[in-house]
């Protein structure tokens, strides 16, 4: 029996570690050939090495030529593109609307907005070549909600969900489906590093489950729509929240 994305070539940014590591090997063991890219080279060997068959690239995702090069050298190297997952984010400082800094402003857009335009602008020309594809971007539960704290990250999900549905209606004749992804708090090597126990205990008290997230969690729903079993799905955002959103 075939594997579920047997000859297919999956890129996916912020690959090295956390949601993006899950989801990169979720997808080599469904049988892509799986471009891990980060803008940290070591960590994306490190990651490429455990899955069979993939590569390691390197790419600052709020760099427009880097997104770009990352793109051309994934078709030199496997033939071509099909599955594209942008995962590469950044949390930006923590501070109300009043007392944000701008430079962390541009910073945050850039990564978590602008960089998912850049992958969505490269990978649709090269997927209607290889004659369709799926694109999932990586928005979170702040593509719908607020959160005080955080403006520039709610600002840029916000806009990651309105240009997934923008996309994906210029697409899909072209037999590429574009999707969102909206986690909840997941417990990340990131989370755990960062955060003391009675703080990641807080933001679990904020789910319906009492819990956070898993990373593979994450990583099934975002195979399932790169999947020919979502191929009726495009232009719409999907929750893994554990009933955050639904409170």
């Amino acid at each position: 029996m075939p594997s579920r994305f047997e000859g297919k070539t999956a890129i996916v940014t912020g690959g090295a570690s956390g949601i993006g590591a899950a989801i990169a090997q979720r997808l080599a063991e469904d049988g892509a050939t799986v471009v891990v890219a980060d803008l940290k080279l070591d960590a994306a060997q490190a990651q490429a090495d455990k899955l069979p068959g993939a590569i390691a690239l390197e790419v600052d995702t709020a760099d427009e030529a880097s997104v770009r090069k990352l793109i051309e050298e994934t078709v030199a190297r496997t033939g071509g593109l099909h599955l594209m997952v942008n995962n590469a984010g950044v949390g930006g400082q923590s501070a109300g609307a009043g007392d944000y800094d701008p430079d962390d402003w541009r910073k945050t857009i850039d990564i978590n907005l602008n960089g998912v335009f850049y992958g969505v602008r490269y990978a649709i020309p090269e997927m209607k070549k290889a004659g369709g594809g799926a694109i999932v971007n990586m928005a979170s539960i702040l593509g719908s909600v607020g959160f005080a704290q955080s403006p520039a990250y709610v600002a840029a999900k916000h806009g990651v969900v309105g240009l997934t549905k923008s996309a994906a209606l210029s697409s899909a004749t072209d037999n590429i489906r574009i999707n969102a992804v909206g986690p909840g708090f997941i417990a990340t090597p990131l989370v755990e590093n960062a955060l003391d126990a009675d703080t990641r205990e807080a933001l679990a008290q904020l789910h319906a489950t009492k819990r956070l997230g898993k990373a593979e969690e994450v990583a099934a729903l975002t195979a399932f729509l790169l999947s020919d079993e979502a191929s009726f799905i495009t232009g719409s955002y999907h929750l893994v929240d554990g009933g955050y959103t639904a409170q």
